[in-house]
């Protein structure tokens, strides 16, 4: 493969989202860094890796590649808690440190060091890929010269509590066993249970009223019968139900309770601001320009909170500007749309 001084880096979406095909990659592989990782918990990994795939063809591009990198803390190849911790022996479980998104970016620095990309064009990330976008940015200002932050900000009180109904879906689980679950019996349920909450932030209700509305499920249950599921205070489902339920069951076999516990977790605790005097002193760093995307039915990052940071930051005297897709598909917009998405940033 040959390697370029200048490439294209992509960000990962939310814990479980669905995300459309996409051309193979030209190539996939590990890194693995060569020492400890220092992360801003204070503890440290070993052995850390970092799953990449690039590619030098998507989107018919001909004078760059592409480089997407998978999350630390998730289960899809880089180092997360179904990982062997070297200095144990043992699988991390829920003993896996607290993964900042600054801890991320700082690994994608070497990574990319050891493919000789020293500069990145752009950076794209939509939800917490928006949150590695903009730390990038504050990081490493000198190795890139735009970044796109499409549908975040930091985590509202509703993010929040979002992401705390998630996790005690998880940790109630009677299969929870405070973490250390049998691989043979993971937390199914509270994790599909999670996967539904969820689902109901990355959509909207206009959305969910054009595609279910009150209609019964499309399994041919009846909602106002008093015989299916036994009886009347259960009841047959709507179709939104049915629709839920059948994402919940999706998902569960694809992805790890610790792993979802993780990343829910580090978007929890990403706030650019926090230990900073001020806006300016925060985003002072900053050379790379900035392009954030608010989406106009987006409940889990509403378009409001967007443009506000967005704001702010430009108040630091950062080269930011804002701009806002308008559809019905909720937080999910910036993969359901792409080809709007692309219009609105050219």
């Amino acid at each position: 493969m040959s390697l370029m001084t200048e490439a294209r880096l992509g960000t990962g979406a939310a814990p479980g989202t669905t995300l459309p095909a996409a051309p193979a990659p030209t190539y996939e592989g590990d890194f693995v860094l060569s020492e400890h990782l220092l992360l801003d918990s204070g503890r440290t990994l070993a052995g850390v890796t970092l799953h990449y795939a690039v590619s030098g063809s998507l989107l018919n591009l001909e004078n760059d590649c592409v480089l997407c990198v998978n999350l630390i803390g998730s289960c899809y190849g880089s180092t997360g808690p179904g990982s062997v911790d070297p200095d144990t022996g043992e699988i991390y479980g829920p003993d896996f440190p607290l993964i900042s998104i600054a801890d991320n970016v700082r690994a994608q620095a070497q990574l990319l060091d050891s493919l000789g990309i020293h500069k990145l064009r752009l950076i794209l990330g939509g939800s917490i890929g928006g949150m590695q976008a903009l730390d990038w940015a504050i990081h490493f200002p000198d190795r890139l010269d735009r970044a796109v932050i499409i549908g975040v900000a930091p985590v509202s009180a509703m993010g929040l509590a979002l992401n705390h109904l998630q996790r005690q879906a998880i940790q109630q689980d009677p299969d929870w066993a405070d973490g250390r679950y049998l691989g043979q019996r993971p937390p199914h349920r509270g994790l599909a249970l999670a996967r539904q909450i969820a689902m109901l932030s990355y959509k909207s209700a206009d959305l969910f009223d054009e595609r279910f509305g009150r209609t019964p499920n499309r399994n041919g249950e009846d909602p106002w019968s008093l015989d299916n599921h036994g009886g009347g205070l259960i009841g047959g489902r709507f179709d939104i139900a049915g629709y839920l339920d059948h994402q919940g069951v999706r998902f569960i076999n694809r992805f790890d309770a610790n792993a979802y516990l993780a990343i829910l977790r580090m978007m929890d605790t990403w706030d650019p601001l926090r230990g900073h005097a001020s806006p300016a002193e925060a985003f002072a760093p900053i050379r790379a320009r900035l392009t954030f995307v608010g989406i106009s039915s987006d409940w889990l990052f509403p378009s409001p909170s967007v443009r506000a940071f967005a704001s702010i930051i430009q108040s630091a005297g950062i080269h930011a500007d804002y701009r806002e897709m308008t559809t019905s598909h909720g937080h999910d917009a910036f993969l359901a749309e792409q080809s709007e998405l692309v219009h609105l940033l050219l």
